[in-house]
């Protein structure tokens, strides 16, 4: 990399007539790589950020990137390939799903190892594998190992005074995505770091953080090195097209009143979700919602100003639904990810008191989503989980930011009266637990297969289940929580925007959640959110710069003429 340039002073000088090559709007995973990509160019880029701090949901994200057939992998000894990939994905998909996201499916197995290496060659960030699997083990082309990549710590120097702008999370990332998984670190904080105590002392005296801050970090520092600009509290509130619909400027309201950014080349659009639109939220997910987790930045602008220009909108009803618990964040109520339904003495019920679901599922949010037929009504929702005492004893943190809302938690000295406080039939609910209890003790569960793992030594996981006895019991509710809507603009395999008709319009580019996302609510990995929006986002900023040509070949379309021609 070259000398960094005073970061501050890079990134908030504008251009004195406003005319750019490119105007990103949003400054999370997505539009900092699509930045990255057409300043690292030599494009004159600008960013307009809504919010007074960058990253988005990137920026508080545990920072795991699904890439297949990756150089890590590689250079670590895993055999993958493209082709496998996008098998994996094929048979992962939902019904209905290939035939008009194949050519997407292509192209992002393509581009997503060049899209690494092109980050780690213009920024400080430096990536290594985790050992999450595929989590569907026995579909066609899955790994064990070597599609996850996450972060290693930058240092707050990368940034300089910027590190104080980028949106922090609930807790510092003091050990990386790995250490996270390898220590447990939700069960046990302080066990964990003192194993890395060594580590956690020097990331403390050089500010340097992991996972989430330390991707915002180093993408941001590339960005500015490369030139790129950044202008904060600048909402994107309309875009400008020419008379034959090519877009060519991007209004917005900034401190300083309404500016007007023309862009020569092109606009990306990497806005996030629309999760934060009440109104647009209602239409696509009216079931009942318990949290937002995303910065409230995520307000569908992207989605609003495409549709504006004539773009079509579609999947709009993908989403990454998890599960969430009240939190605050800096003073200010904020939602904090989990996965609290997955302890042993814990399970799911319904409105009518029964389990509906293997709770170690996944995609759950898929089941939590589905609605009857006939009345369009969720099938499952109200739902609830029920757990008994040890669930928060074993959870520090997690007891630690539920006082954000002490309401949220319902305990009771017995099931009968936890049922009372839901509104459930007692016996009904005793029933469940009952029958519950008796499937930890035999370590099947005979219902949902919760027991089964095909990671584990024979299939079998029977630490899954543990019986409900242990008094006080705790029921919380468990509804929608949106980490972030994947609808949106849809795009080409090129990320050009498409008319209904599917016409591309001129100069306008979509990436990350903002877009319809290829991956829906049934993601193929623990992080393919990030991972494709990274990668998606580059594609971008290829197709502008003009690197992205219609005569590439990639791997996995030489396998695939290799396979009709056997058929043949």
């Amino acid at each position: 990399m070259q000398e960094p340039r005073d970061p501050v002073h890079a990134a908030i000088e504008p251009a004195p007539d406003d005319v750019y090559d490119v105007v990103v709007v949003g400054s999370g995973g997505a539009g900092l790589v699509a930045g990255l990509a057409t300043a690292v160019a030599g494009l004159r880029t600008v960013m307009l950020e809504s919010g007074s701090l960058v990253g988005g949901t990137t920026a508080i994200s545990g920072a795991g990137i699904w890439i297949p057939a990756n150089g890590k992998a590689r250079a670590a000894g895993i055999a993958d390939s493209q082709a496998d990939a996008l098998d994996y994905i094929r048979a992962c998909a939902p019904d209905g799903w290939q035939q008009a996201e194949d050519a997407r499916w292509r192209r992002l197995v393509g581009e997503g190892a060049g899209m690494v290496d092109f980050v780690e060659a213009h920024t400080p960030l430096r990536f290594d594998l985790s050992d999450d699997a595929d989590p569907y083990p026995l579909a066609p082309g899955a790994r064990r190992a070597g599609r996850m990549l996450s972060p290693r710590p930058v240092p707050a120097s990368a940034v300089g005074a910027w590190a104080r702008r980028i949106r922090s999370p609930h807790l510092p990332h003091l050990l990386t995505y790995q250490e996270v998984r390898r220590l447990d670190a939700w069960h046990h904080p302080w066990k964990a770091v003192l194993k890395r105590l060594p580590q956690v002392l020097i990331r403390l005296l050089t500010g340097a953080r992991a996972q989430g801050t330390g991707l915002v970090r180093g993408l941001l520092a590339g960005y500015i090195d490369a030139g790129g600009l950044i202008l904060t509290d600048a909402r994107a509130m309309s875009l400008q097209a020419d008379g034959q619909g090519r877009v060519t400027a991007v209004d917005a309201t900034c401190e300083g009143g309404k500016r007007t950014l023309h862009a020569r080349r092109g606009v990306v659009l990497a806005t996030g979700g629309f999760e934060h639109d009440a109104e647009r939220r209602k239409a696509h997910f009216p079931g009942p919602v318990d949290f937002i987790a995303s910065p409230p930045t995520n307000r569908g602008d992207g989605h609003r100003m495409a549709e504006a220009v004539g773009a079509e909108l579609a999947r709009m009803g993908e989403a990454n639904i998890a599960p969430a618990i009240p939190a605050r964040l800096n003073g200010t109520f904020q939602p904090l990810a989990t996965f609290h339904h997955r302890e042993p003495a814990a399970i799911l019920v319904g409105p009518d008191g029964r389990r509906f679901v293997n709770e170690y599922l996944f995609n759950l949010g898929e089941v939590l989503l589905q609605r009857d037929p006939v009345t369009g009504s969720y099938r499952h929702l109200p739902a609830f989980l029920v757990a008994d005492a040890t669930m928060l004893r074993v959870s520090p943190i997690m007891k630690h930011f539920l006082r954000a809302d002490p309401a949220f938690v319902r305990t009771a000295p017995d099931i009968d009266a936890l049922a009372g406080m839901i509104g459930i039939e007692a016996a009904v609910l005793a029933d469940t637990v009952q029958r519950f209890n008796s499937c930890a003790e035999r370590g099947c569960d005979e219902d949902f297969g919760r027991h089964v793992d095909p990671l584990a030594p024979g299939g079998i996981s029977p630490m899954r289940l543990a019986p409900l006895r242990k008094p006080p019991f705790v029921a919380m509710p468990f509804n929608l929580t949106f980490l972030s809507t994947k609808g949106g603009p849809r795009t080409d395999d090129r990320g050009r925007v498409l008319r209904p008709d599917g016409s591309a319009i001129g100069g306008l580019f979509c990436a990350g959640v903002a877009m319809a996302n290829p991956i829906g609510t049934r993601a193929v990995g623990s992080g393919t959110t990030i991972g494709p929006n990274m990668t998606w986002a580059w594609i971008c900023g290829r197709q502008i710069v003009g690197d992205l040509r219609d005569g590439e070949r990639h791997e996995h379309e030489e396998c695939e003429e290799r396979r009709h021609d056997v058929i043949r």
